[in-house]
């Protein structure tokens, strides 16, 4: 008897002193985040009840009570209170420090008419030092209320801006970024008050256009690579103000519940501006930048040295960007068919094809992912053909390529499966389709756009996932605006009734994924984000509801409440 209680005594202490090092051996968490519904866009496990995260890294995802073996008493308790987690939000397509200088320049937003700018710019014309510019971007004809009396091809005149600036030089970016309107002043200093080519219809750029009126005089209006023929006259941003574009960007994101933003373009000093900011423990955001194609001297360089992909995945370089046409708002998205609204109109190649060709070689044999831009059906048909080509060329179609397509916003009912067939990426800013449809379809007719805008859910039925984003500052940066459109197909106003092209709608997991770890795949970081999965990075986005379950009326009343960046707080929405 004696012996066998001294066995049984014996195998206990054992067990107990093998449990003991387990849970000694068991990491301990810094924070556990519970009491909320958690969507973790893992297909192993939707919804979860707990999270434990250990610094930037997420240690376990599953029921609370199994996370709580992962607390000590360093541990900190996050009690969402009934509130709703994701993963991180990323921005799929947008401009990093655009986003930041529309917060010091004029912002055109939100302007109805073309007597909202004028007054907009007389203010700054009463603090404006004598010969300073005025800058600023947001101005979109089409969601006017009204136009003014008088127009050219569809455009504004720049004669009651130049009355209230007679003496400071203006340039107002379009939303999309595709023109300009510059006032008198500013068309002195760079050489164009008059083109003197009486009767002309407009004044031809490669790649561009300056509209001008029946007498050959510019009306203020440059489109597409025209906007050179003023920039290049713009004084260019100082150190000081990049550095506070920069900080307010991050502001912008935190925000937003914005934790990764693929930066679309970026030239020589953004990228030595970011190295700055990481060295110095300044870069709280996850950066995917795709280079500029405008610059083929950079270009070369970075085919030399090959990507940088960020350990501490921060600031990645990996992709280069096309700029191949323009949007439809400008009329520069370029087209198969010509304009409805302006039937002697196709719109701008606005990069050779050749050089698309190319770059894709060259990003092939380089590994560097290529990103075109690409709004109308003949520009998106014209690339995937050079895309296809180039890996045909290579034999690189079964490769893990991922080039993408920023924007994708009008197809060919054709081109829509090869999209899948290559392996392309659709990078397509649902907003775009909220903000434009009503408008868009002037441009289009019903037919185009019925058969080929906005194609959502015919492409990820397709098999291929879509990246969504904003494209912010062509559109706000508010992501919950983007994923209402996404599973609405609504204006923002709400109409109309059951939505533009319902079939085309995303299901609302769809429209998370899109955000998260579609968005993530398309940068080739599906690994260390997008779903909320142990061994990922800790980047999550709070909500005061639940998005997923709210009635659709109601979701644009969601509000982000907190986003947390790298396992720390880094918003909290004040009451």
């Amino acid at each position: 008897m004696t012996s066998r209680f001294s066995q049984f005594f014996s195998i206990a202490i054992t067990l107990l002193f093998f449990s003991s090092c387990s849970d000694m051996n068991k990491e301990s968490a810094t924070m556990i985040i519970h009491g909320g519904t958690i969507y973790t866009v893992d297909s192993s496990q939707a919804i979860v009840e707990a999270v434990a995260v250990k610094d930037n890294t997420i240690l376990f995802a599953g029921s609370m009570e199994e996370a709580e073996s992962f607390k000590n008493e360093q541990t900190e308790l996050l009690d969402l209170k009934g509130k709703t987690m994701t993963p991180g939000l990323i921005e799929g397509h947008g401009h990093f420090m655009g986003l930041g200088y529309n917060e010091l320049r004029l912002d055109l937003m939100n302007t109805k008419s073309y007597q909202e700018i004028v007054d907009a710019v007389a203010e700054r014309v009463k603090t404006a030092k004598p010969g300073e510019w005025i800058t600023g971007r947001g101005w979109h004809q089409s969601k006017w209320d009204s136009m003014p009396e008088y127009t050219v091809k569809g455009f504004q005149t720049h004669h009651r801006l130049s009355e209230i600036s007679p003496d400071n030089p203006v340039y107002l970016g379009h939303a999309s970024g595709h023109a300009g309107f510059a006032n008198a002043k500013a068309m002195e200093i760079a050489g164009l008050r008059s083109l003197s080519v009486e009767g002309i219809k407009s004044y031809k750029v490669e790649g561009g256009e300056v509209i001008v009126d029946e007498f050959g005089r510019p009306t203020g209006v440059f489109n597409e690579r025209a906007q050179s023929l003023i920039g290049k006259h713009i004084p260019d941003n100082t150190p000081e103000s990049d550095i506070q574009a920069f900080n307010l960007a991050i502001e912008a994101c935190y925000k937003n519940g914005i934790t990764g933003f693929h930066d679309a373009g970026i030239g020589r000093e953004t990228i030595a501006l970011y190295d700055r900011m990481k060295s110095e423990g300044n870069m709280k955001i996850r950066i995917y930048a795709m280079l500029t194609g405008w610059d083929e001297e950079l270009i070369n360089e970075w085919y030399e040295k090959g990507p940088n992909i960020d350990p501490d995945n921060r600031f990645t370089i990996r992709s280069i960007k096309l700029n191949c046409d323009g949007a439809l708002g400008s009329r520069g998205a370029w087209l198969l068919e010509p304009y409805t609204d302006r039937p002697d109109h196709y719109g701008h190649e606005t990069l050779p094809m050749d050089v698309v060709k190319q770059t894709s070689l060259n990003g092939l044999r380089n590994g560097f992912q290529v990103c075109a831009h690409a709004i109308g059906d003949r520009a998106n048909r014209e690339i995937l053909d050079r895309y296809e080509a180039a890996l045909n060329e290579l034999s690189k179609r079964d490769t893990d390529h991922r080039f993408r397509i920023e924007h994708a916003q009008h197809l060919h009912p054709d081109d829509i499966p090869r999209f899948a067939e290559l392996q392309v990426i659709p990078a397509m800013q649902a907003v775009h389709m909220s903000s434009d449809r009503s408008w868009a379809i002037d441009r289009l007719g019903e037919k185009r756009i019925k058969e080929g805008a906005y194609m959502w859910q015919d492409l990820l039925q397709s098999g291929i996932p879509i990246v969504n984003g904003t494209d912010v500052p062509v559109e706000p940066l508010n992501p919950i605006a983007s994923l209402y459109a996404s599973v609405s197909r609504k204006t923002l106003k709400g109409t109309p009734e059951g939505g533009y092209e319902p079939g085309q709608k995303m299901t609302r997991a769809q429209a998370l994924k899109s955000y998260t770890l579609d968005a993530a795949y398309g940068a080739f970081e599906e690994k260390i984000k997008g779903s909320i999965s142990a061994g990922k990075l800790a980047d999550f986005t709070i909500y005061n509801q639940d998005l997923m379950t709210v009635d659709e009326a109601d979701m644009l009343n969601t509000e982000i409440v907190m986003t947390i960046f790298d396992g720390e707080i880094v918003y909290e929405k004040k009451d």
